[in-house]
């Protein structure tokens, strides 16, 4: 083998290992016995893999213990199914980087793609709670981005004071957050999930006041109250970026499509409010 070869081998070596490290770490901090199998499954298979790339280069690799760490804490963080399909794509996107090589070497691709196969069989496997709410977190998240934006955009002009607009948005979104989580509560007892009910209105109420509270900061902070709209619509969109983001890994759904609905969605209802805004200034003529 060439030295290059020699050298894909051994990173392959180095992450099959950190692998089988992480795996274990996770399949230890895992409270479901079915996930925690997986896991330990997972760890044991990328321990082998280290074996067969052992046995072609001769050579010993050490695994990476600081990338092992952030894989655990990024589970721990933004969930198990999210990290490890992330962790799956970047490796799938080194593996292409080596592609012609990895052609010369007889055997190599077809571990790789048995090795691919069996991941995503054991990772559709996994089954976590955030992500069997994920229903009531969008039903949260999207409409505190809809109807906030577009109330805030509605009050920025009727009222031009940024204090008056963070009050009556507080209090417009905290009443509309439990609003939201009693109404999820009532429509998964109708279902007669009423196990599920009580969880599933606090992930609708947590992601409802969570957004809530980011889009009236700018208002709190600052004096001017366009400038402070235009960071609030800033937040709204960041905000749809990295739920979409998170979504397009972890359940594997298309990106651009949900994030240009949700912020066409989010940015049309502003636009509207705060022309609704202008016409109650113009013809009603109060002034706060």
């Amino acid at each position: 083998m060439t030295e290059a070869q020699i050298k894909m081998l051994k990173q392959f070596q180095k992450e099959e290992i950190t692998a089988s490290i992480f795996y274990k770490k996770l399949a230890r901090l895992e409270k479901s016995e079915e996930n925690r199998k997986i896991l330990e499954q997972f760890s044991r298979d990328e321990a082998l893999h280290y074996d067969i790339f052992h046995k072609l280069t001769g050579i010993a690799v050490k695994p990476s213990r600081f990338y092992a760490w952030f894989v655990v804490f990024c589970a721990r963080v933004l969930g198990l199914t999210f990290t490890l399909k992330m962790v799956e794509k970047l490796e799938e996107a080194a593996q292409k980087g080596y592609a012609p090589r990895i052609r010369e070497i007889p055997g190599l691709e077809k571990i790789l793609a048995d090795e691919e196969r069996h991941e995503r069989e054991l990772l559709d496997m996994i089954q976590e709670e955030r992500l069997e709410y994920v229903g009531s977190i969008v039903l949260g998240l999207n409409d505190a981005l809809v109807e906030l934006t577009g109330a805030l955009a509605g009050y920025t002009f009727a009222f031009q004071n940024t204090r008056l607009i963070a009050l009556t948005g507080l209090i417009t979104g905290i009443a509309a957050s439990l609003s939201m989580a009693s109404s999820e509560f009532l429509s998964h007892r109708a279902q007669e999930k009423g196990s599920k009910a009580l969880t599933a209105s606090i992930y609708t109420g947590f992601a409802y006041i969570t957004t809530v509270i980011l889009l009236v900061l700018p208002f709190l902070l600052m004096q001017n109250y366009i400038l402070a709209l235009a960071v609030t619509l800033a937040i709204a969109v960041i905000i749809i970026a990295l739920f979409n983001f998170y979504l397009s890994v972890a359940k594997e759904l298309s990106f651009l499509k949900h994030f240009l609905e949700m912020a066409g969605l989010s940015l049309g209802v502003s636009a509207l409010s705060f022309g609704i805004g202008v016409l109650v200034k113009i013809f009603i003529g109060i002034d706060v």
